[in-house]
């Protein structure tokens, strides 16, 4: 007799977020690539005690469409009745009688709480509905055991032993165009405005925005401000005033408190300045608009890798089997224990009233500490004398430079180094254009004033040239640095950059100038830096992406077509992978993988076989050296030649507009974390007299200082590509939510 195919259920519930729709789209086809039959529960858990129509079963077409949508398709409710006992009788028996025994449930903590009193009460409750000849003996037998898998969907990103939530870095891109607009009408009119944030016991959102949007105060609830905060603000204000700043903006969490645990508002905080300063100070309340509007590109292909763990995890789960939590560690996927995680969230409340902030603070990683110090560096005026270096008789100056091609977010990392550079007593020079700038003798001093609105600019205001200094220009390149007086090199930007500070430092014994401190801190939308999991501009590349595919999928709603996007990347193929999983692409061609005839004969004939199944649009995302004959014309004429009239095929190159824009807050925020990075490693070898040439990151969430005489164990230095890419593995997660006929044996992430 054959066996029955194993269903599972999944809902969304409690306040919606950015993402959610994306996690919905990969459990289902993930559950129908693993031969099971997914179910939705509509509105929530309403949905699972009502039953009838609110369960329905999913085909693959249903989720189609759904990856840019905000919200949440299938529905949230409140329900009261699923906190009694009857309510969770009900539930179970619509589920049973269907033959679903598991679920992923995505929401906050009282969604997953409920889920896991579900799953507790599971056997008694199928032994009452029994008793009560609702379900049959042999139906409760076939279903002993609840098996459970939380997604948290919170764009309070409060999940304790998760980096992210869902919807956290779209609530964050949407309070960042909005501290980016007021910031230019307060600097016109030189008023301060105060900005109010969602986060009702977490004070991420108003923390990265405060760090992200060059703020000049922030209150979070995991660390009231000590006694006397509000002469604090005010002398803080006052001093940057002094120094040049128009405008003052001021970034209060819903949830922030004083020590006494009572409310601090953003009235509260208006009627302070206005008595003390005198200011005209305005307030904007955010509100639900954090929640709403399409993903970002971050909200996508993570949430895509959540539902396919998730999926995974319930479907393959057996009477072992723990309820967990899927969540992100380091761009990694983790499974944690569920109960554990929620009582580890609900923790941090009781830490903050019993004024343990340093536990609160700490529950939320070491990075959440680190950026509240970094914070407190960044947002202050630096007025004081610069340091004297006895053994220099003068304070270190350090150059800071770029090299390569742009990458959004240089301009924040270039705030960062320069702001913590005068911090610790240095002299902080700007090389204008790059390694021929240099040459030429552009270098200026530069102030805590000249840099401090850079955070949100895009482009590069030092400027970025491709050209390095070759051998021959190595004893000018050498006298310049003498003749300067620098004393160590900061260099911001990708691979060319690498290059030209990795054959000076191979060249510091012939050329005494060179025998200087020289960091690399990564740059570059190609994602392709060795010791760094995320280069500065990546991100805001992805967004850029993600944008265009979605107006070239729109485009193509009226006709039937095929279109062949290009992406950036060079050999790199990190930006069309992603933007493929983001966009919803069909099919992805990377420089590191390949194209051949044979595989685009396979790929042909299953986008034929997709419009004849009635397809009205198909999209390809390329990277632009993914090969040498195969390109993007070219597929463009295969694809029509075999379509025979049934579809149209279209060529968009992405090109330079992925180089454009203002940063991500991703980019912003991680700028100022490499930059940290950078200039701790330089402290320490001007400290210390040992200058050497180094390359800071990121790598598994760990800080990455690696020396540049190495460079070559980690990337190839033709093809520029590292010999280990993280990302490369989630080609299947692409094709397993984008081709129903994708047939290769899928695996966790985890």
């Amino acid at each position: 007799m054959k066996a029955e195919p194993t269903k599972i259920a999944v809902l969304t519930s409690g306040g919606d977020a950015q993402g959610m729709n994306a996690v919905v789209r990969a459990v289902v086809r993930t559950a129908i690539h693993e031969g099971a039959v997914p179910y939705a529960v509509f509105e929530g858990w309403r949905g699972a005690v009502e039953g009838g129509n609110l369960i329905k079963k999913m085909g693959w077409s249903e989720v189609s469409g759904t990856l840019s949508a905000g919200g949440t398709v299938i529905g949230t409710a409140r329900c009261p009745e699923f906190r009694e006992r009857e309510g969770l009788r009900s539930a179970v028996r619509n589920f049973v009688e269907r033959g679903i025994d598991r679920i992923v449930a995505i929401g906050g903590d009282g969604t997953l709480t409920g889920a896991d009193e579900l799953r507790r009460l599971w056997p008694e409750l199928l032994d009452e509905l029994v008793e009560l000849g609702e379900i049959s003996s042999a139906t409760a037998q076939a279903h002993p055991k609840l098996h459970l898998a939380g997604v948290v969907g919170s764009i309070d990103n409060d999940l304790v032993g998760s980096d992210m939530t869902v919807g956290a870095d779209s609530a964050l891109h949407r309070i960042i165009d909005a501290i980016d607009a007021i910031s230019s009408t307060a600097a016109s009119h030189q008023r301060t405005f105060i900005v109010e944030v969602m986060g009702r016991r977490c004070g991420y959102l108003a923390l990265m925005s405060a760090i992200a949007g060059g703020c000049d105060y922030v209150f979070i609830p995991e660390l009231p401000p000590a006694d006397g905060w509000e002469e604090d603000i005010c002398h803080k204000l006052r001093a940057a005033r002094a120094a040049g700043r128009r405008d003052s903006i001021i970034v209060v969490a819903e949830g922030a408190e004083d020590r006494n645990g009572e409310p601090i508002t953003a009235a509260q905080v208006r009627d302070l300045l206005a008595e003390r300063l005198g200011e005209d100070v305005r307030i904007t309340s955010l509100g639900h608009v954090q929640r709403g509007g399409t993903p970002s590109a971050y909200d996508r292909w993570m949430s895509t890798l959540l539902g396919y763990s998730a999926a995974l995890e319930v479907i393959r789960a057996d009477a072992d089997t723990e309820p967990s939590i899927i969540a992100t560690q380091h761009n990694e996927i983790k499974t944690i224990a569920l109960m554990d995680a929620v009582q580890n969230t609900r923790a941090v409340r009781t830490y903050v009233a019993d004024g343990a902030y340093d536990k609160a603070v700490n529950s939320r990683g070491s990075s959440y500490s680190e950026m509240i110090e970094l914070f407190e560096t960044l947002s202050s005026p630096m007025l004081h004398e610069q340091d004297v270096d006895p053994k220099l008789g003068r304070s270190p100056r350090v150059a800071l430079l770029h090299a390569g091609g742009l990458a959004p977010g240089m301009n924040a990392a270039a705030r960062a180094v320069v702001l913590l550079g005068l911090d610790r007593g240095f002299t902080m020079l700007g090389v204008d254009g790059g390694f021929p700038g240099l040459l030429d003798g552009n270098v200026r001093e530069l102030t805590w004033a000249d840099v401090d609105g850079w955070s949100g600019a895009g482009g590069a205001n030092l400027g970025t040239r491709r050209t390095i200094s070759d051998v021959d220009q190595f004893y000018a390149l050498g006298r310049s640095i003498e003749t300067n007086n620098i004393d160590a090199i900061v260099m911001i930007g990708g691979f060319t950059g690498y290059q030209a500070l990795w054959q000076m430092e191979t060249e510091k014994d012939r050329y005494p100038g060179f025998r200087i401190p020289l960091i690399c801190i990564p740059a570059s939308i190609d994602n392709n830096l060795p010791g760094a999991d995320l280069s500065i501009g990546a991100d805001t590349a992805l967004n850029t992406n993600t944008e265009a595919l979605d107006r070239i999928k729109q485009s193509a709603s009226a006709s039937r077509r095929c279109f062949v996007a290009e992406a950036m990347g060079r050999k790199c193929g990190y930006l069309a992978l992603m933007s493929g999983i983001s966009s919803g692409a069909e099919q992805v061609y990377l420089s590191e993988t390949g194209i051949s005839l044979a595989g685009l004969t396979v790929d042909t004939d299953r986008m034929v076989k997709s419009f004849e199944g009635g397809r009205n649009l198909y999209l390809v995302v390329r990277n632009e050296d993914a090969s040498e004959y195969y390109t993007s014309e070219m597929l463009t004429q295969m694809f029509q030649a075999e379509g025979h009239g049934m579809f149209d095929v279209r060529t968009a190159r992405l090109g330079h507009m992925q180089q454009g824009g203002n940063p991500s807050p991703f980019d912003r925020t991680l700028a100022v974390q490499l930059s940290a990075i950078a200039v701790e490693e330089l402290e320490r070898q001007l400290v210390s007299g040992h200058p050497a040439g180094v390359y800071v990151g990121i790598e598994r969430g760990k800080e990455s200082v690696r020396p540049l005489a190495h460079l070559t164990e980690q990337i190839n230095m033709e093809t520029r590509l590292p010999y280990e890419s993280w990302w490369l593995g989630l080609t299947d997660v692409l094709y397993t939510v984008a081709d129903p006929g994708f047939s290769k044996q899928i695996e966790p992430l985890s």
